[in-house]
């Protein structure tokens, strides 16, 4: 389980514009202390013919369409054909990937979006990573901070990897769907092509190509 959490079994690089970032991480969670300096460094080197700047650090693709209402903190990239909705609300250091889509009153902070990933209604993704294609659906979160503010570790069957991050959300691998209404608790990598059931509450490795049900109640895709 371990070898399915790392960065090259969760996500294609081809599909974000901070490969060279992430293939530095052995596992994904590595990356998210650099999200924040990594957006300054390419931010001042991306197209100005594909990309405008919009306020302090935040660069915004001119096919990208950014409703007035939406709230965007930098440093911040939202790339090519995104759509950030009416009162999104990104709080600093987020990457938002070709096509994807940040819908009403969702909430970002320290994250990478994927290309075409989906966050439309009512989410909070906090320090996570996002694959893509990977889908939230209305109202699921991810829960960063642990209420007893120790630091977050990863749980599988076999082992608990200790990450050092007080703030961890969720590593979601390609193509992942999350039911409605769901908490993905922190710590949670749920790997390529699995669908999380609404309303479940998830922590820890959930295998690529799986239905999660509820704790415990785990079927492989056919």
């Amino acid at each position: 389980m371990l070898e399915e959490m790392k960065t090259e079994n969760l996500y294609d690089l081809k599909e974000t514009i901070a490969a060279s970032l992430l293939e530095k991480a052995e596992y994904p969670w590595e990356a998210l202390g650099g999200i924040k300096a990594f957006i300054l460094e390419l931010g001042s080197r991306l197209s100005p013919e594909r990309f405008e700047k919009r306020g302090e650090d935040v660069w915004v693709a001119k096919s990208a369409i950014v409703a007035p209402t939406a709230c965007i903190n930098g440093p911040c990239i939202i790339d090519e054909e995104a759509e950030v909705r009416h009162c999104a609300f990104v709080r600093g250091s987020a990457i938002i990937g070709k096509k994807a889509v940040v819908g009403n009153s969702t909430e970002l902070k320290n994250v990478i979006l994927f290309n075409r990933v989906q966050v439309p209604h009512y989410n909070y993704v906090g320090d996570s990573i996002l694959g893509f294609k990977a889908h939230m659906g209305a109202g699921s979160i991810t829960s960063n901070v642990k209420s007893d503010k120790t630091l977050v570790v990863v749980k599988t069957r076999e082992a608990e990897v200790e990450t050092g991050l007080k703030k961890f959300g969720a590593m979601l691998g390609d193509g992942v769907e999350v039911g409605c209404n769901s908490v993905l608790n922190p710590g949670t990598v749920v790997g390529r092509n699995t669908n999380i059931y609404p309303l479940s509450r998830v922590r820890g490795f959930v295998p690529a190509n799986s239905i999660f049900k509820e704790e415990g109640n785990l079927a492989e895709k056919k």
